[in-house]
């Protein structure tokens, strides 16, 4: 039997604690998960590729132990060519709400067409992480709310350490 792999990709700008479940809980229906860092050029990034595949990959630490997870950068390339490059048979994608389907819907239907091969699997995002986005989570520490349900201490202090950089808060 072949080894199972999937993909998760995304921008992970930052990576949230709704990110984070959905790796654990799709790495748990793989035999081996990779987590694609993309660019993607219709979003401004607070953080570059590199520091966002940095910090996917230290705040997955704790699922190493039991799980084959690889980070990479997913620049450059359709997702199903970044998917047969890596011998993936499934990409996952996380669903918050209604809202999100149509895209995803969109999305699956035309990859399917790029590819007959690799499957859309979709988690739904768990009941505590159903409304976190990175988007938000962004906009809370800039403005000065309490990100702690959000993201963990890690990603918090690099985001309001970036924050200060840039001069968007005190």
């Amino acid at each position: 039997m072949s080894k199972r792999i999937g993909v998760y990709p995304g921008t992970f700008d930052p990576i949230t604690l709704g990110h984070l479940n959905l790796v654990e809980r799709a790495a748990n229906l793989v035999d081996e998960l990779i987590i694609g860092v993309a660019l993607n050029t219709h979003k401004h990034s607070l953080f570059t590729v590199e520091e966002r595949i940095e910090m996917v990959k230290q705040e997955i630490k704790k699922f190493q132990d039991k799980h084959t997870i690889i980070v990479k950068p997913l620049v450059d390339t359709l997702l199903v060519n970044f998917a047969k490059e890596n011998n993936a048979q499934m990409i996952f994608r996380g669903l918050r709400a209604v809202s999100d389907f149509e895209y995803e819907f969109k999305m699956c239907v035309t990859n399917r067409r790029l590819d007959e091969n690799i499957e859309t699997v979709f988690l739904m995002a768990s009941e505590k992480h159903q409304f976190v986005a990175s988007e938000f989570v962004k906009e809370i520490c800039k403005l000065g709310g309490d990100i702690s349900t959000f993201v963990t201490k890690n990603v918090a202090d690099k985001l309001i350490t970036r924050f200060k950089e840039v001069g968007e808060i005190k």
